[in-house]
């Protein structure tokens, strides 16, 4: 993929192009990009089950036409019976990746859908709820088509799935594991979106099917209750700001690493690359990513916690001047450092008015937790594996603590005008992808699909793997990896268009009212426009 798709009237793009033409439909439908994002992110709940699912986390970054910037936190918190004494008695010194123990958070997508609605309401008509759903409902009653991706993650990870409770009975029916073009249904899951489309979102977490989703998880030996669930909100919180020559950055406050992204894109508009792609660009972006983690794993998590607000680093020129200066031109410097893991899907929505929207929604590790719950349908995230069993260490895990996220929605303001909105799945390398596409579309003028297309790289580990080396896809010039070997970089080559490498997608609203998007070659998905 190297053309740019191009319209006026609106446009979605996704990993899953039955989702993005959800969203188009709700668009043609009247609905606004508010409304069109939830029927994506409800789409790819169904068709993407890997990657996504109601029974996760989220979070939104809306960019009004009229300027402002709003985010939303649809994380769940960690419920008040999980502490370290109740994984200590059930005979474990850490949180297990796999099964119930590790559904320990509440899932807070649904509460985000819901805040968005309402903000979407506020200016506009409402579409029936059911409408919004419609896709979402029709795709887990009727069935979807398996991905590549999906047949694949699901064989990979079959033996520490297989046995979890729910799991091989809807993704491995009859013991078998999956292939491409299999179609898969999920009518429990299609009855508990047709539940809610009735009741309400809120029914999620104060209605039948929150009472429905508690049983589940009691029975099965999570430490979730009710009243976990009905504790729960999602909130309204200010976006994170950046400033560099020609534009203005957002994105999300902690507990995402959302001031990781930003600090790379400040630090490298510091530093000297002529263009894109050479020695000097993925020097100077990979050595910026460590500068920025080194931040991102000494001062960010639940903000409720932190010492620091992740504005004040941003806003701090001299820091950030310091930052940069302590960047070596030409040697690596010392790495690893702590990473973090997970998968997750982000979507882009602009329509007629210039409303954009930048979401990102996640089950943490590959189907999450692994459970199904037997009364709904729905996959439970594993997000609260991340906490530590040390309440007194980072990200040390507490009874309603919310989790330290991967997640990041990114948007930017163009000082002529432009408005992007862009982002992408891929845990520690969300961050650095950001950057890859942002800088060869805005600073090296590439085309934006082929700034998404582009050969990518990620530092640290992702998909649950153990290596920290820097990752790159064998697309570059050789000439540039042999000298970052020689910098003092650790290598490790992977396959062109490697979904390691996230999944990204990114759309611009010019003044003009042109619409420009970008999927990803690695995903299943595409840009849908009128």
């Amino acid at each position: 993929m190297l053309n740019t798709p191009r319209s006026c009237r609106g446009m979605v793009t996704s990993p899953h192009h039955l989702a993005s033409q959800a969203g188009l439909d709700v668009l043609k439908a009247g609905g606004t990009a508010l409304e069109a994002a939830v029927a994506t992110a409800a789409a790819l709940a169904v068709v993407y089950p890997h990657m996504t699912g109601i029974g996760g986390d989220a979070f939104w970054l809306t960019m009004w036409p009229d300027g402002r910037v709003e985010t939303i936190d649809a994380c769940g918190a960690a419920a008040q019976k999980a502490d370290a004494g109740f994984y200590h008695a059930a005979g474990l010194d850490t949180i297990p990746w796999r099964g119930p123990l590790a559904a320990n958070t509440v899932a807070g997508t649904i509460s985000g859908w819901d805040l968005a609605l309402s903000w979407s309401h506020a200016m506009a008509p409402a579409l029936p709820l059911g409408r919004v759903l419609r896709d979402a409902m029709f795709y887990a009653e009727q069935g979807a088509p398996v991905t590549d991706s999906a047949a694949g993650i699901t064989t990979e990870k079959a033996d520490e799935l297989k046995d979890v409770p729910g799991f091989a009975e809807l993704f491995m029916p009859g013991g078998k594991l999956p292939q491409p073009g299999d179609i898969l249904h999920n009518p429990r899951l299609a009855n508990t979106l047709r539940q809610l489309a009735d009741e309400g979102l809120s029914s999620f977490y104060r209605g039948n099917v929150a009472r429905e989703l508690a049983a589940d998880l009691h029975d099965l030996g999570s430490p979730l209750a009710l009243a976990d669930l009905q504790a729960h909100r999602a909130t309204h919180q200010p976006a994170l700001h950046a400033r560099i020559n020609g534009a203005d950055l957002y994105n999300m406050a902690p507990p995402t690493q959302g001031v990781a992204s930003l600090l790379i894109l400040a630090l490298f508009d510091r530093l000297k690359a002529a263009k894109a792609d050479d020695f000097d660009y993925l020097h100077g972006l990979v050595e910026a990513t460590k500068q920025a983690f080194r931040y991102r794993d000494t001062h960010v998590g639940d903000p409720a916690y932190m010492t620091v607000q992740a504005q004040d680093i941003l806003d701090d020129r001299k820091a950030l001047d310091r930052m940069a200066a302590s960047i070596d031109p030409n040697r690596a410097a010392p790495w690893p450092w702590p990473s973090q893991a997970g998968d997750t899907v982000w979507l882009g929505v602009v329509d007629s008015d210039g409303l954009a929207v930048s979401m990102i929604q996640s089950l943490y590790f590959e189907y999450g937790s692994g459970i199904v719950l037997p009364r709904t349908g729905v996959v439970w995230q594993n997000r609260g594996t991340s906490f530590g069993l040390d309440p007194q260490g980072w990200n040390g895990l507490r009874p309603g603590r919310k989790p330290f996220h991967t997640l990041n929605p990114a948007g930017a303001r163009f000082d002529d005008g432009r408005t992007m909105v862009y982002g992408t799945m891929g845990g520690e390398g969300q961050p650095q992808t950001q950057a890859a596409i942002f800088t060869r579309y805005a600073r090296y003028g590439m085309e934006l699909q082929e700034a998404v297309t582009a050969p990518r790289w990620l530092l640290g580990r992702t998909w649950g793997e153990s290596s920290v080396s820097l990752k790159y896809e064998d697309r570059f010039d050789p000439e540039v990896i042999a000298r970052m070997q020689a910098a003092g970089h650790q290598m490790e080559r992977v396959a062109p268009f490697s979904s390691k490498m996230g999944h990204a997608g990114a759309l611009v609203r010019h003044a003009s009212g042109l619409l420009e998007g970008a999927t990803d070659p690695r995903s299943d998905g595409c840009v849908a426009a009128w």
